[in-house]
């Protein structure tokens, strides 16, 4: 009996030869790719030489455009021949997606067993399995309405960081909190209630070098607003969020 193999069937040659294809065509794009690269790293430089050093350069989904990162969070835009630079915030309209900020959130991400917790205090609620860590100012108004809203997520451990960046009266406040025997407490009661706190040279004596270590902490990784809340999946917020976002995102953690 005579077998007929149709002329469009795949045989192992035309196997490789697309394979071998497909694997050209791949390196000649990430060559294109290194050599734009390269073509932006070497004129930027030459036209604003106090430009610092160049970390990253990414295409974006836009076409022809060029993300340039310095240091760990620094974004600019550039075009493809590094003729142009571009300072702001990428959008996705279609996809209703602020690309600059998901960027700059991936890129400020602090694995959460990274977080200094021996300078932090913890509430719990509830079994306390989900975690949240939120530095906040004891004179921040929206610390204060996120603490206000934050008292109907139950099930939940908060490590606070205490993170005085408004002022002298700030940082006394963070003292009086940081030295109570029991922080937690009045920190809520402060925060939530409006009960005042002693800041008196006695009620402060405490050992306060966390205050001091948090605020070191936040510069290093750009903290430069409260409340800034990280998430145990690694993932930042800056600014207040409300319970139900809280919640999304703490269901949305695997």
């Amino acid at each position: 009996m005579l077998h007929h193999t149709s002329p469009l069937a795949p045989t192992p040659t035309r196997s490789l030869l697309r394979g071998l294809a497909v694997g050209i065509a791949f390196t000649l794009m990430a060559s294109m790719g290194w050599a734009q690269e390269a073509k932006i790293r070497e004129m930027l430089p030459k036209q604003l030489p106090n430009l610092p050093a160049i970390n990253s350069v990414t295409k974006t989904p836009m076409a022809g455009l060029y993300e340039v990162r310095f240091g760990e969070t620094e974004i600019l835009y550039t075009d493809a021949n590094g003729e142009f630079l571009l300072q702001g915030v990428l959008v996705d309209l279609k996809g209703k997606r602020n690309l600059t900020q998901e960027r700059l959130d991936k890129l400020s991400a602090i694995p959460f067993e990274a977080l200094p917790f021996k300078d932090a205090f913890t509430i719990k609620r509830g079994n306390g399995k989900r975690q949240l860590a939120v530095f906040e100012d004891p004179n921040c108004g929206f610390c204060k309405r996120f603490e206000r809203d934050m008292m109907n997520v139950d099930n939940i451990t908060l490590h606070i960081f205490l993170y005085p960046i408004l002022g002298a009266d700030s940082t006394l406040k963070s003292k009086a909190i940081w030295c109570d025997k029991n922080p937690g407490v009045a920190f809520e009661d402060w925060m939530v209630n409006e009960v005042p706190l002693t800041t008196s040279a006695a009620a402060i004596s405490c050992d306060t070098s966390a205050l001091d270590r948090n605020i070191a902490f936040g510069q290093k990784h750009r903290i430069s607003g409260t409340p800034a809340l990280f998430f145990s999946d690694g993932t930042r917020v800056p600014g207040a969020i409300s319970a139900a976002e809280v919640e999304k995102r703490l269901a949305a953690i695997k």
